[in-house]
């Protein structure tokens, strides 16, 4: 059975109550209860990380190096800056997921550059928390394709 590790990155611990406009009134369980209720159709298992702290992120994703199979990540603000996850991804070489709830190239022009979807196998944004179910469905289906 496939493992994948999904990150959560700063402030989605926040969402149904911050800036519901943009990022929806859903909260992160829900999200996470949702992926879980996709996950039972498949042989995966999910194991859910949210932090604040980009350093608790790249211990996080180190870690999975030896444990997972994959990454499905949103990263947030991280998304347009962290080269130090950037760098945390492409040293594990786990297939990763970039997800955002919002389309970020639709947006202010800063986020509209990230610097994790080039160390990625593809990136989802825009569809609310169907993102998320998006970027595992498409990282199932490459897990399975690479056999």
């Amino acid at each position: 059975m496939a493992k994948i590790l999904v990150i959560h990155g700063p402030n989605l611990n926040l969402l149904g109550r911050r800036e519901r406009s943009i990022y929806g009134s859903d909260t992160l369980e829900e999200i996470n209860h949702l992926l879980s209720e996709v996950a039972r159709r498949h042989p995966v298992e999910l194991e859910f990380f949210q932090s604040n702290h980009e350093g608790a992120i790249i211990d996080k994703i180190q870690a999975a190096m030896d444990t997972a199979q994959g990454i499905l990540i949103n990263p947030g603000g991280f998304t347009h800056y962290s080269i130090a996850i950037r760098d945390a991804l492409s040293a594990v070489a786990l297939p990763t997921v970039e997800v955002h709830l919002s389309n970020i190239h639709a947006r202010e022009d800063f986020r509209g550059h990230t610097v994790i979807a080039p160390v990625c196998i593809g990136q989802v944004g825009g569809f609310g928390k169907q993102s998320y179910v998006l970027g595992l469905l498409g990282l199932l289906r490459h897990l399975e394709q690479k056999g």
